[in-house]
């Protein structure tokens, strides 16, 4: 594998207080109140997709960093016996918020705050047929040891899927400083900087939008195709969200295929902004 990319020389301690890392779980509980069956069934649909499969019947699914809970509850739809967790308490809050609503009572959905960067406790959860990490390990504070985590628990034949923000060089570089700056301000401060940013990313998108559709907030309001997320949302998480740390391509692929893995699927942002994504078949 090429040299682990630089971020890990700023990335904070294992032990940083959560209350200086961006509250992910926040985020998503205000995304819970937007979640409806179509983003539900618009969530469910990328994740068949991506893997490959119709259905998860019989199968365990490990969901690490399970934010919102979306994904645990589409892999629960899709029939797979269920482990979620999360690091930050709000965000396992939003998960048992959900098996609340659509699985109440169920004896397999399993929900848990934990480290995805604590082995005992990851390796103590046993082995999976599937296991999903979506855009999380990059914001742990040590992404490769997350990864390797995760890793652990894929058994034979299991897929691992994951989502690791796109190396972008100097691009990168500068949105860690904006990352950084944003979780130190004060809420008016963190406002301006969302606003801003809104201007920064959508304004084309708004300008093309009014010119072929006459209205300047159909892909805005169309978002929800995007794995079933919600636009504002995505866009707080991607200013705010800290730790951040990134990956080429390449540096994943080389990763885990020393750990065994083959590649079944990938999707990059074609060098751009946003996350690889790829599914991986463990075969030793």
């Amino acid at each position: 594998m090429s040299e682990l990319n630089e971020y890990m020389t700023a990335a904070p301690p294992e032990d940083m207080p959560l209350d200086e890392r961006f509250r992910f779980g926040k985020n998503w509980a205000a995304f819970l109140k937007r979640l409806d069956d179509g983003r539900i069934i618009e969530a469910e649909q990328t994740l068949t997709k991506m893997m490959g499969v119709s259905y998860l019947e019989g199968k365990s699914f490990l969901d690490i960093g399970c934010g919102s809970g979306l994904f645990s509850l589409c892999a629960r739809r899709l029939g797979a016996r269920v482990v979620s967790f999360d690091f930050d308490p709000d965000s396992v809050h939003c998960a048992e918020e959900l098996r609340n609503r659509y699985f109440p009572g169920d004896s397999n959905w399993d929900i848990q705050q934990g480290s995805a960067l604590d082995a005992d406790y990851v390796r103590s959860l046993g082995d999976f047929d599937v296991v999903y990490s979506w855009g999380v390990l990059h914001h742990t504070g040590n992404m490769w040891k997350g990864l390797g985590n995760a890793a652990d628990r894929v058994r034979q034949n299991g897929l691992l899927y994951v989502a690791i923000y796109n190396d972008q060089g100097n691009t990168s570089k500068r949105w860690l400083r904006v990352k950084k700056w944003y979780n130190k301000l004060p809420m008016p401060g963190k406002k301006a900087m969302l606003g801003y940013f809104l201007g920064r990313l959508w304004a084309l998108t708004f300008l093309r939008d009014l010119m072929k559709f006459g209205n300047p907030m159909h892909s805005w309001n169309n978002y929800r195709s995007v794995r079933g997320m919600n636009a504002w949302n995505d866009l707080v998480d991607w200013v705010g969200g800290y730790p951040f740390e990134v990956a080429k391509p390449e540096e994943i692929f080389d990763f885990y295929r020393a750990q065994g893995f083959e590649l079944r699927a990938m999707k990059t942002c074609a060098g751009g902004l946003g996350c690889n994504e790829f599914v991986f078949v463990r075969k030793r």
